[in-house]
């Protein structure tokens, strides 16, 4: 059997020193040509030969086979995966999970690392499967199914490891007794939390999955993966190479399964309820998030919900610039990110910038007009945008029309078969928030109009207090103002991206380096990646005995 931890020993090092400096460094690579002139096509044809047949898992089953994904491009997958009761799916993770709990740390990284290594020679295979149950277009696909959701799973295993790695397997413990001196033998185990339930999106699969996945494994829990009905395909491609892994190296392959299910019959209460179960992370509705929260208060519950994020404009030294950054991210995958912005507050007076005193309607024209711009070619719209997801979104759009007055008014692109919408901006009312504080998810957004600076600063982190926000964003050339607002945002548990106007956008979090939420306002209660994200899903218990002479 290979020693899989002494094989990827210099990933994981790595690893664990890019988590310390937090500059940029990526284990897997972004760029599509370096993986070979043949990966790109056997990629597609591995994804064409899934569609239309049953997905082999070979794990515990006892219900029908399911499957309804269809693509927001327009085909459906054709797809079904075994499925299986709530009993059966935790009976079999807590059967197999007592082998792994006792594995060596070692053990349980390599494995670890060999899954990601291997996930990462299918990025090919990843991106299609992303792009059909997601709607990213596929260079986005790729990028954050592939790489760089890997990368957070890299992240995960390097905590772990370095948190595991602080407690002592075995010590003499000696006690001065005044002539004598008392010796004892003591032996720490690390104990898993039960085992791990991971609750996918349908948007970020794997990117928001994979961080929980890996940090359950590696500190000794089977996991559960519970993918969004809409999307399984690439978190049953995850399991299913995870599985493989665990058998060539004598586990249990039921350490890691999927639960895949249907709307019309759930599985995510009863399975985030069985006793068995001792963690639970969930990226999702706030809604959702409540009902987790209110009742798996005996349970170590992780989660990434809703937010309202924002962007404030006080003045720039780059007009141009800035608008054209702030229109690619509120085009990036038409919005449906959780770090896509969707508050813009300007002072009503307008701003000072390289092209002189802009207008309050000239910076509202500026954005839309660079969004106009960025789409124009339909290629590119299309690479930018991708499709929409849920079609409840393109309801959502039409809904949204009525809160404000429409700046730049929403359209379908020219994509037959294909699910698809432009951004949607509406210049709102500051003294109505009902109508811009809540979430709405997609390519929608609101100008508001404020006071001035300071206003619009402290409305954007009031909102992060109150509503939760992953990212904010400001423009402004005033240092004193940017030092001040920086402590504001911090203040509120939002991370701050300020006069981005390069290849560098507010929706992007970048692994060893940005702490992707903060647990610190209501847009989630832990942070990705962090040592308290992988710390509390095992515990030490001590045996001490008299030493031996």
């Amino acid at each position: 059997m290979e020693d899989l931890f002494q094989t990827h020993r210099h990933l994981l090092d790595a690893a664990v020193e890019a988590s310390r400096a937090r500059g940029f460094w990526s284990a897997f690579s972004e760029v599509p040509r370096t993986y070979g002139e043949a990966a790109p096509a056997e990629g597609l044809a591995a994804f064409e030969a899934l569609k239309g047949q049953p997905f082999d898992l070979s794990q515990p089953q006892d219900g029908p086979r399911i499957g309804g994904e269809v693509s927001p491009f327009g085909p459906a997958l054709g797809i079904t995966y075994p499925s299986a009761t709530t009993g059966t799916l935790v009976a079999a993770a807590a059967t197999a999970g007592r082998e792994w709990a006792r594995a060596s740390l070692e053990q349980r990284v390599g494995v670890a690392l060999e899954m990601l290594v291997r996930l990462n020679r299918a990025s090919f295979l990843m991106a299609h499967a992303v792009q059909h149950t997601t709607g990213q277009a596929f260079a986005m696909a790729f990028q954050a199914g592939g790489p760089h959701a890997q990368d957070r799973g890299l992240e995960a295993v390097a905590y772990a490891f370095e948190e595991i790695s602080r407690i002592p397997g075995a010590v003499r413990w000696e006690k001065p007794m005044g002539r004598s001196t008392v010796r004892l033998d003591k032996d720490f185990h690390i104990v898993p939390r039960g085992v791990g339930l991971v609750i996918g999106c349908a948007t970020f699969p794997t990117w928001n999955s994979y961080p929980a996945l890996f940090a359950d494994l590696v500190t000794g829990n089977a996991v559960i993966v519970k993918p969004h009905p809409a999307a399984i395909l690439p978190l049953a491609l995850t399991v299913q190479i995870g599985r493989a892994v665990l058998a060539e190296q004598g586990f249990d392959p039921n350490v890691l399964l999927l639960a895949a299910d249907t709307p019309a019959a759930p599985l995510t209460k009863s399975l985030a309820l069985d006793p068995a179960v001792g963690i639970v992370d969930f990226t999702g509705s706030s809604a959702f998030g409540g009902w987790l929260r209110k009742n798996l208060q005996d349970k170590l519950l992780y989660t990434e919900e809703a937010g309202v994020n924002t962007i404030v404009i006080a003045s720039t030294d780059a007009f141009a610039a800035m608008c054209a950054n702030i229109a690619f991210s509120l085009s990036l995958y038409s919005g449906q990110m959780c770090t896509a912005p969707q508050c813009l507050f300007v002072p009503k007076a307008g701003i000072e910038t390289d092209e002189g005193h802009k207008s309050f309607d000239q910076v509202v024209a500026g954005i839309s007009g660079a969004i106009d711009a960025l789409l124009s070619d339909p290629a590119r719209a299309a690479g930018v945008l991708g499709a929409i997801q849920n079609p409840a979104t393109l309801a959502r759009i039409g809904e949204a029309r009525r809160l404000g007055t429409v700046a730049r008014d929403s359209a379908p692109l020219d994509m037959e078969g294909a699910r698809t919408a432009t951004p949607l901006l509406l210049v709102a009312d500051a003294d109505r928030p009902e109508t811009y504080l809540e979430e709405r998810f997609g390519p929608i957004s609101f100008l508001i109009p404020t006071a001035d600076a300071a206003d619009a600063i402290a409305r954007a982190t009031a909102a992060a207090r109150s509503k939760g926000a992953i990212t904010a964003a400001l423009y402004s050339t005033d240092p004193d103002l940017v030092a001040d607002a920086a402590s504001a945002y911090a203040a509120a548990g939002v991370a701050l991206s300020v006069n981005l106007t390069g290849g560098i956008y507010v929706n992007q979090s970048a692994a060893f380096s940005d702490y992707h939420v903060s647990g610190a306002n209501p847009a989630g209660n832990a942070c990705l990646t962090d040592v308290a994200f992988v710390a509390g899903r095992f515990r030490v218990v001590c045996v001490r005995r008299p030493a031996a002479a």
